[in-house]
This record gives C-alpha cells, sequence and structure tokens, in this order.
C-alpha cells in the first residue's frame, strides 16, 4: 500500500514527460532513470561516490554520538551543570552547518574529513538534547541505588543511566543520520570534489538530467537502508 502513492507520481510524471508537459532538460523521464543507474553502477563510479559520501556521513555520526552521548548524559545528570551550559548551546546550535564549510575547508582541505567536520557539527545537537532529556527522565531511585552501592559518577552513567535511556538516545542517533546524509551531500554539491553531491553536479553541468534523477533517487534508497536498520537496533 505505501508504494502506491509513489507509482502515481511517477505514472503522472512519465505520461506527461511523453506528452511535452514537462521540459526533458529538467524533468527527465522515470523510464530513463534505470538505464542511467544501472550504467553508473555497472561502472563503478556510483558505488565509488556511495562509499565517499556514505562513509563521510557515517564518520560525522560516530563522532557527534561519542561527544554528544558523552556530554548529554553528564548535563542529564548534574542539572547545575546543564545550566550552566545552556547559554552556550543556545548560543552555538543556530549556527547553520554550512556555514563553517570555508572554516572546515581551511581546516582539512577537500577531504572526506571536510564534509565529516561540517556535518558532525549538525548532528551533534540532536543527538545531545535528546541524550540529556533522556537521562534526565530516569527514574532517580535507579541512579539512587547505585549510589547507595557506592557507585562513581562515571560508572553510575554508563551502568545505569546510559542503559535506561538508551531507546532515547538512539532515536537522537537516527535523527542524526538523516542529517549527516543531508549536509554531507550539500557540502559536496557547494565545494568538496567528491561523493554524490559531486556527482549530481557534474552530472547536471554535462546536461544529463537522466543521471541526476537517478543519483537522487538512490541517495534515497541508499537512506531508507539505512534508517531501516538503525530502527532495527534494540
Amino acid at each position: 500500500m505505501a508504494a502506491i502513492f509513489p507509482a502515481l507520481v511517477l505514472l503522472l510524471w512519465e505520461t506527461l514527460s511523453r506528452a511535452g508537459v514537462l521540459s526533458e532538460d529538467g524533468f527527465s523521464r522515470p523510464s530513463h532513470w534505470a538505464p542511467a543507474l544501472v550504467k553508473a553502477l555497472g561502472d563503478g563510479t556510483l558505488l565509488t561516490q556511495t562509499l565517499e559520501t556514505f562513509g563521510a556521513a557515517f564518520q560525522a555520526v560516530l563522532i557527534a554520538s561519542i561527544l554528544g552521548i558523552a556530554l548529554g548524559a553528564v548535563l542529564g545528570l548534574f542539572r547545575p551543570l546543564e545550566r550552566a551550559a545552556q547559554l552556550t548551546v543556545d548560543a552555538l546550535r543556530p549556527i547553520p552547518s554550512v556555514a563553517l564549510i570555508p572554516l572546515s575547508l581551511l581546516v582539512f582541505g577537500f577531504s572526506r574529513e571536510m564534509s565529516a567536520a561540517v556535518a558532525a557539527f549538525a548532528c551533534f545537537w540532536p543527538i545531545l538534547i535528546v541524550t540529556t532529556a533522556s537521562v534526565r527522565g530516569v527514574d532517580p531511585r535507579l541512579l539512587e541505588v547505585g549510589r547507595m552501592l557506592g557507585f562513581s559518577s562515571g560508572k553510575i552513567i554508563l551502568k545505569l543511566a546510559l542503559p535506561a535511556a538508551l531507546p532515547g538516545i538512539l532515536v537522537g542517533v537516527r535523527v542524526a543520520a538523516g542529517i549527516a546524509i543531508v549536509v554531507t551531500v550539500t557540502t559536496e554539491i557547494v565545494t568538496n570534489p567528491r561523493g554524490l553531491g559531486h556527482g549530481m553536479t557534474m552530472a547536471a553541468q554535462g546536461l544529463q538530467p537522466d543521471l541526476v534523477w537517478a543519483t537522487l533517487i538512490w541517495i534515497g534508497i541508499v537512506g531508507w537502508l539505512v534508517n531501516w536498520g538503525l530502527l532495527r537496533i534494540k
């Protein structure tokens, strides 16, 4: 049932394209996407670009998860620290991640690390906020048991707070994964000559709308598979 609406959209798109209502220059026919996708996969171009893009996105989520979960757990457990850090978080969080592209370019040059650094900044905030809220929502009696057993603050976080808050934290990581893909592709379109974003730009400049749309659909498919995998992590 879920596939009915996309199928109807593609059918309407194909019909309007064949009727000349939609321009072939910008709205390539859906029937042309599959051959372009197969060709790009066959010569290895699309696979190489996919590894570049999703490798950078994975690196970004990993960095953001380590920093966001660690800091979020501390802030969620110690309310005075959360209040002290609130101004800094509120000041930095609204900064658009793409505004860091020039700075990241100066530090890392044209590389996977450049895209990963920009994406990690964007991913850090949802993970931090969700982790803080999830740890704050842990049953205080559970934490009190840890203190009665003589656990250190670090052990309380690792053994009690984080496992109890894990379902909420995974939601934050899943949201961050989607953000990482969007930001990584954006950096590749804007300035980084690698990955799927750069491939789409080159296809557009080469007047290959079928390849542009095929790559866009491919990004959606791989992104859906990533989200599907994350949903199955318990």
